[in-house]
């Protein structure tokens, strides 16, 4: 199937499915350019993270970060849509671990009980959901399965720094095609939705939840992949302090393709 054809699959489920037919979501986090949003976005968790906590992955994809915290010792539950990645999830799970995979889906996750999870983590979901009220639902069910005192992360792609990533790695002639309102910036919801950091505050404000810190998870990452990927370890290590000190800065917010933001009750 074409990437143009998954647009006319009237079930969500099912175009989310047809379009992982495509991306390797396994591979996608599998170089140090793109390693940078997966050890930035690890690195805030754990600033949250206390010996014995439960935690919940919600959107699993292929269940980098449930296995990561899985085989340091925490409770963790995976939950994701796509059947073959739930299948590639369990397939990396060992006995000793404290890990349970579901297939499921972000709006109903009712299997799960209320203010179960000291951290939710919901890093797929939003990419997907083209209707406000399905994230406003998706979101709802994040927060219903936190704790009272515990924390919620949620990603998001951004609108802006697309349309920079796109017309200077991929497609040079974006900037005249059709794929965003030419007005407004406003880039077309597909093959993934997008949100400006404005968006994004005010979709978690909107759910009754108090944001606590927003980050810029991969920063310039992808526009500087070549580089940062022929950077030898030293290099790379200094390049991430520096992402590390910039990505928290407000000004930063709009240059970075994932953006991060945590919230609590």
């Amino acid at each position: 199937m074409k990437i143009e054809d998954i647009s006319k699959i009237e079930q969500e489920a099912d175009r989310v499915s047809a379009l992982y037919d495509i991306f390797d979501e396994g591979s996608r986090l599998s170089t140090k350019a793109r390693q940078v949003e997966f050890l930035t976005t690890v690195r805030q968790i754990e600033k949250s993270l206390r010996p014995g906590m439960k935690i919940l992955d919600l959107g699993a994809g292929t269940g980098e970060y449930s296995l990561y915290f899985a085989k340091r010792g925490f409770d963790v539950t995976a939950i994701e849509l796509v059947e073959k990645h739930v299948m590639q999830i369990k397939g990396k799970v060992d006995f000793q671990m404290s890990m349970e995979v579901f297939q499921g889906n972000a709006m109903d996750i009712s299997m799960i009980k209320d203010k179960t999870y000291d951290i939710v983590l919901c890093f797929g979901p939003l990419y997907h959901l083209s209707k406000i009220q399905d994230r406003m639902k998706c979101i709802a069910e994040v927060k219903k399965v936190c704790k009272k005192d515990g924390k919620m992360f949620f990603a998001f792609i951004s609108n802006d720094m697309v349309i920079t990533t796109e017309t200077m790695l991929y497609e040079e002639d974006f900037l005249k095609g059709n794929n965003y309102n030419h007005d407004t910036f406003k880039v077309v919801d597909f093959p993934f939705v997008f949100h400006t950091v404005d968006q994004c505050r005010n979709l978690l404000r909107e759910s009754d939840l108090k944001v606590t810190s927003e980050i810029a998870a991969d920063g310039l990452s992808e526009l500087l992949e070549d580089k940062i990927n022929n950077m030898d370890e030293e290099s790379y290590s200094k390049w991430l302090n520096y992402h590390y000190y910039c990505c928290e800065k407000p000004e930063f917010l709009g240059t970075s393709n994932h953006l991060l933001f945590v919230a609590e009750k």
